[in-house]
């Protein structure tokens, strides 16, 4: 049996440079996939076929929930662009916001308030954003990358949003330790999050890129490249008498509406208080219940007041969902993915816990190496929440003696977590950035990953520094100050300057 062992690697390691090699996304997971599903089902084609399918079933049908949110979603963008409000917005924000930077720092700002759950980050900001900086000809792999970076890596810090919950929820049954205490205190820890928001601000008010991004940057000539799939046609083009406030007061629906649906599937009315109940929410069943309320108050909002015709609302359905489609293709395919290295099947988790609880035997390494296991294992298989939930209760088994360093290492291993999941690209967070952004989905993976790298290696050199000295706040500097010298040569030596 190849399930939990070194050879469980391979069929997200072949995904990956595929991916990056061919820049082709869905033949890339297919084959991972077939891959993956032939060694488990002992190189059985027909069983490997079987397997497959019966994997995409069990992973779709579990996620369900977070297709119908981007259908819905997909919906109301559609019928928003449609009643001209998205372009009344743009006009607005065009005569009013000065610049790229401005322009990106607006962006930076509204990911950091979306601060609810990544998925409805990256959608909104990207709706909202867009038209923004498609007039000052922001390339939509730079959208994507502040969409991304403003994603997970806020959640992962916001004491109220999904990922708490999931932090909270991944302690072992049991466990004595009050996992969303755990949760509050390794907030000023996380390096990669705060590293990210601030690598972010530089880069934005320098107005300059480097590397990949930089190249991408260049070979658009400042020209806006928009991908076919995304290319506006007739169908999509605006016919309503929409303003600003059409924009915006479905937006603020939606906002409140996915916050009331998490709050209700947590309990909110059965007494809980708001903590609790965001603890026990279902995330993705909040986010369908909201931004069903937020269609249907649309459709009231335009219909009444004919920003849009009942024929053209409804065809806003099709519309929506041709939106999502490509979204939705590589989630599919990407859930599959992450079910054929499951705990089911190849278990690829079980064998990187395995290795790293023989291994850990030096104290003051163990917030590094949890680091780099922590990204290594969300880059491979795509989840950040899948990484922590395995990796939390090895680090309690191991440090559990040691408050102060079990906190240090949990720290480390949430910031691996999102920057493996940040930066692969069968992570859901990735795809629907790009989505968001209408980009290129390989164009979004490989212009961010010389980024992710810089605030990576920043990050090691914190928790080594964490490990040695046990001290949290000499590790955070030290990881500042790595950064801000390795970023400071590439912008200085290496950029291309891109904002006025």
């Amino acid at each position: 049996m190849m399930s939990q062992t070194v050879w469980s690697l391979v069929p997200p390691v072949v995904t990956i440079i595929l991916a990056l090699a061919t820049k082709e996304v869905y033949m890339s997971l297919a084959i991972g996939i077939f891959i993956g599903a032939f060694m488990f089902a002992g190189f059985s084609i027909l069983g490997a076929i079987d397997t497959m399918f019966k994997i995409m079933s069990d992973k779709v049908g579990s996620n369900v929930y977070i297709v119908v949110f981007l259908v819905l979603l997909g919906i109301m963008v559609a019928a928003i662009q449609k009643s001209g409000a998205s372009q009344a917005y743009g006009d607005y924000a065009a005569r009013t916001i000065k610049g790229k930077r401005s322009a990106l720092m607006v962006t930076m700002i509204l990911g950091i308030l979306i601060f609810i759950d990544d998925y409805f980050n990256c959608l909104t900001v990207g709706t909202v954003m867009r038209p923004v900086t498609d007039r000052f000809k922001i390339t939509r792999a730079k959208l994507a990358y502040i969409i991304d970076a403003t994603a997970a890596p806020v959640c992962i810090i916001a004491p109220v949003s999904s990922w708490a919950a999931a932090v909270t929820s991944s302690l072992p049954e049991g466990s004595s330790i009050d996992g969303f205490a755990l949760f509050l205190e390794t907030i000023p820890l996380n390096l990669y999050a705060w590293l990210t928001i601030i690598f972010m601000v530089v880069l934005i008010l320098s107005g300059r890129d480097f590397s990949r991004m930089a190249k991408f940057e260049q070979q658009s000539g400042g020209t806006l490249v928009i991908p076919a799939e995304y290319a506006d046609d007739e169908n999509s083009a605006p016919v309503g008498n929409g303003k600003i406030i059409d924009l915006i007061l479905p937006l603020v629906v939606l906002i409140g509406g996915c916050v009331f649906g998490m709050l209700y599937t947590g309990g909110i009315l059965e007494g809980k208080g708001v903590a609790e109940a965001f603890a026990d929410c279902e995330s993705a069943r909040g986010l369908v219940i909201g931004s069903f309320i937020a269609l249907v108050f649309t459709f009231v909002l335009y219909i009444p007041r004919k920003v849009l015709s009942f024929s053209t609302f409804c065809s806003c359905f099709v519309e929506g969902f041709k939106q999502m489609t490509s979204a939705i293709m590589i989630l599919s395919l990407a859930w599959t993915l992450s079910g054929i290295v499951g705990k089911d099947y190849l278990n690829i988790g079980g064998y990187v816990g395995s290795v790293v609880a023989d291994n850990a035997t030096i104290a003051v390494m163990l917030p590094a190496l949890f680091f780099l296991v922590a990204i290594g294992l969300a880059f491979a298989t795509g989840t950040s929440w899948g990484t922590f939930g395995i990796l939390i209760p090895i680090v309690l088994a191991i440090v559990s003696n040691d408050t102060h360093l079990m906190i240090m290492t949990v720290a480390a291993v949430l910031a691996g977590s999102v920057g493996g999941d940040h930066v692969s690209p069968i992570s859901d967070t990735t795809i629907l950035a790009s989505a968001g952004a209408q980009c290129h989905h390989i164009d979004h993976v490989s212009t961010q990953i010389p980024y992710v790298i810089v605030v990576a290696v920043s990050c090691v050199a914190g928790y080594l520094v964490d490990g040695l000295t046990g001290n949290g706040i000499l590790g955070d500097a030290t990881g500042l100050v790595c950064m801000l010298v390795i970023l400071g040569y590439f912008l200085k030596f290496k950029s291309y300057k891109n904002a006025d």
